[in-house]
C-alpha cells in the first residue's frame, strides 16, 4: 500500500481524537480551568475535522492520484500537529508555546488551499 505511513498517521490522529476528548469531556476539569479545557475540546474538534479530511484526501489518491495531494495531506498533519498540539500542552502541560498555534492554523488553512489548488489541476 502506497499511503500506509498516512494511514497510520491519520489512525493515530484518531485515536488521539477520542482520547483527549474524552479526557476534556471527564477528567481536564478537575485539573485545570474551564479556558484550558475549552482550549482542548477547540483541539479536538479541528483535529476531528482534519482526521476526516486527511482519510478523504487518501481515498481519493487511490482512485485517482494527482500532484500535490500529498502536499494537502503534509500541510493538515502538520498543521494539526502544531495547532491542536500546542493547545494541549498549553492545557496539559502548561506550556505556552506562543506562535506554535497561529501557525498551525495558517498551514491548515494552507492545506485547504492547496486542496483548491489540487481539485483546479486534476483532469
Amino acid at each position: 500500500m502506497r499511503d500506509r505511513v498516512w494511514w497510520v498517521g491519520v489512525a493515530l490522529s484518531g485515536a488521539m481524537v477520542v482520547m483527549l476528548g474524552a479526557y476534556a469531556a471527564h477528567g481536564l476539569a478537575a485539573r485545570t480551568s474551564a479556558a484550558m479545557v475549552s482550549a482542548v475540546e477547540t483541539g479536538v474538534r479541528y483535529q476531528a475535522w482534519h482526521t476526516l479530511a486527511m482519510m478523504v484526501m487518501l481515498v481519493w489518491r487511490s482512485v485517482q492520484p494527482l500532484a500535490g495531494q500529498r502536499w494537502v495531506l503534509a500541510l493538515w498533519m502538520l498543521g494539526v500537529t502544531a495547532f491542536a498540539g500546542s493547545l494541549y500542552l498549553m492545557a496539559l502541560a502548561g506550556l505556552n508555546l506562543g506562535i506554535v498555534t497561529p501557525i498551525g492554523g495558517v498551514l491548515l488553512i494552507a492545506g485547504w488551499l492547496a486542496l483548491g489548488v489540487v481539485a483546479i489541476k486534476a483532469p
